[in-house]
């Protein structure tokens, strides 16, 4: 006859002993030292306004006539040869200064929509702005993306 500690391999179950807890008097400079930290760095981050992003150099391209009087993510209604833009992630209404790098021309676009929706593209620009940068034949241009306001 087999007894139960045979039949799992001769291993006998053990209780595992959790070690003891620490006192909360050992640990309160500790924690005294980290809600000061944490409040500190919470001060720091509240104090003036935001820092506007750091200028971008990326690829630019632009759409048009496909889009004309669609509505954009901001809801107003897209127009080709106005100086817009769909951005991915700075916030709509921010107008941004884009220059092409090829030939240094530059125009200033407000971020109407989101976008672009292509791999390696950075912002899209309305068939207005694309004339001004002097990208529309090319359709893609190296630019450097910067925030004003």
């Amino acid at each position: 006859m087999h007894t139960g500690a045979s039949r799992a391999g001769g291993a006998i179950p053990r209780l595992f002993v959790y070690p003891p807890r620490k006192r909360l008097a050992s640990m309160l400079p500790f924690v005294a030292g980290l809600v000061l930290v944490t409040a500190t760095v919470v001060a720091a981050e509240q104090e003036g306004p935001p820092a506007a992003p750091a200028p971008r150099i990326g690829r630019a391209s632009w759409y048009g006539a496909a889009f004309h009087r669609r509505p954009t993510a901001s809801g107003e209604r897209f127009d080709l040869h106005r100086m817009t833009c769909a951005h991915r992630t700075l916030p709509l209404g921010t107008t941004v200064r884009v220059t092409n790098l090829l030939n240094g021309r530059s125009v200033l676009v407000t971020i109407t929509d989101r976008g672009p929706f292509r791999r390696h593209r950075d912002i899209d620009v309305s068939y207005g702005a694309a004339r001004v940068l002097g990208m529309v034949q090319r359709g893609v241009a190296r630019v450097l993306i910067e925030p004003v306001s």
